[in-house]
């Protein structure tokens, strides 16, 4: 309602005229309440709004307890948040978190060696294979502080010498010392611990005595700078021995997986086992001439003598090229010791589906707790090589169809080849989770100072 007022003013010129608001009291008190309540509940709708999200926000952004690290390593800590990928979820449970630390050598200790192409393809070339898997895995650290165990990349088992054959190692001990000095004197992480968190690879006939004749190998004994670390090493056997009285893992020696492969897309889809018993390689009692060492405790000579012309045996002195295409056609694969107990042969025979026929006493086979060794293979004694084709025929009448059954499983194929970059369940994966399973000791701090 509007209301018209005169009022005269002082000088009586004129009528100023004044409009005002008459309100009904009621209708005032009503528009004024609902004025209020819708203030009200905007305010309170905001405020519900934002503590819903103000507090989802605080829940799934929690930060993780972060671990000082050493002002020395911290351009290394920078570079593994941007350049190390993050570690499976599947490994992190299996491999406990584990962090392994690869020192970067200058070329002389490994790389250099790799222009001999021979030193990346033969049965020693595991020290290659695991160095070059575990630069591309997510276990691997770029921040020594937060590392389990320190890799020391080098290749002592590459050099061959061109007249008789044999790994010429006699260079090892002093490359891994000098290695040791490197890293102990630009590192602290030796010294703290004494190379007890260290891990090398020895990969050749006797392991960290680092010599291809026992009787030599076992009076040198194992390097003392060497005898707190962490040995990688295909030589293991179930009685004491000095060159094995070290910490140490029991590894396969190295068969390329690609040659594995190869072999099995040539050949025909279903192959016919036509050889009943085999075996190619070196069977003479002094082969190279070296006097008064008998090669394979003569077992290889006897098994030549005894079913050289026995039809169910097919034996050959010399390798080619296709010899694993007769591995696949192989029914029984003899893998009889050589100068060392291992061989090459456990393992191509377990790729290729012939049956290993084990002839060395006390042996310790690699990754016994996940490689069914007794399930897949023959353990033959050396004393009894005479009696092998009775052996091979009982079982083949008995429970050979088992064996094969259980030789073709995936997961043990896997378990002895190396791959790179390196796959879960692989040799080199095997490797890491026997290291893993050691990680009850406590981690050292390093100082900044």
């Amino acid at each position: 309602m509007l209301e018209l007022i005169k009022k005269p003013s002082r000088k009586n010129r004129g009528i100023v005229v004044k409009m005002r608001f008459l309100h009904n009291k009621k209708f005032q008190y009503e528009n004024t309440t609902k004025l209020f309540c819708c203030r009200y509940f905007k305010w309170l709708l905001w405020f519900a709004l934002s503590s819903y999200f103000f507090v989802s926000f605080l829940i799934s952004h929690t930060p993780n307890p972060v671990k000082p690290v050493s002002s020395s390593f911290s351009k290394a800590s920078i570079s593994r948040a941007v350049i190390e990928p993050q570690i499976p979820q599947s490994h992190q449970g299996l491999l406990n978190g584990m962090k392994v630390f690869v020192y970067d050598l200058p070329s002389k200790y490994n790389n250099a060696w790799l222009s001999n192409e021979r030193c990346k393809n033969h049965l020693f070339a595991s020290e290659v294979a695991i160095h070059k898997a575990l630069l591309t895995t997510s276990i691997r650290t770029l921040d020594p502080t937060q590392a389990d165990f320190f890799f020391v990349p080098v290749y002592v088992s590459c050099n061959f010498s061109t007249i008789n054959g044999f790994p010429a190692i006699g260079h090892a001990r002093s490359l891994l010392s000098s290695a040791v000095h490197l890293i102990s004197t630009e590192y602290p992480f030796w010294n703290r611990s004494r190379g007890s968190d260290h891990v090398f690879v020895a990969s050749h006939d006797y392991g960290a005595c680092f010599h291809a004749m026992e009787d030599v190998a076992m009076t040198h004994g194992i390097p003392e700078f060497m005898r707190n670390s962490i040995i990688l090493q295909t030589f293991g056997v179930k009685y004491k021995h000095p060159c094995q009285q070290v910490q140490h893992v029991v590894i396969p020696p190295y068969i390329s997986p690609v040659s594995i492969q190869s072999t099995l897309r040539n050949s025909p889809i279903n192959i016919h086992r036509d050889i009943f018993a085999f075996f190619r390689g070196k069977m003479e009692v002094h082969p190279k001439n070296i006097s008064g060492r008998f090669y394979g405790k003569g077992v290889r000579t006897k098994i030549l003598r005894k079913y050289g012309n026995d039809r169910r045996f097919y034996l050959k002195r010399h390798r080619f090229a296709g010899y694993q295409l007769e591995i696949l056609r192989s029914i029984f694969c003899l893998c009889p010791l050589g100068w060392a107990p291992w061989s090459p042969r456990l393992v191509e025979s377990v790729a290729l589906g012939c049956v290993p026929v084990i002839i060395a006493d006390g042996i310790r086979l690699p990754f016994s707790s996940v490689v069914r060794w007794p399930e897949i293979s023959l353990t033959v004694a050396e004393k009894d090589v005479g009696k092998l084709g009775e052996i091979l025929e009982y079982v083949a009448l008995t429970n050979l169809s088992v064996i094969q059954s259980n030789l073709w499983g995936p997961e043990t194929k896997r378990a002895l080849l190396y791959n790179v970059p390196m796959e879960e369940g692989d040799a080199t994966w095997q490797v890491l989770s026997a290291l893993s399973s050691r990680l009850s000791r406590p981690r050292y701090s390093v100082s900044s100072e």
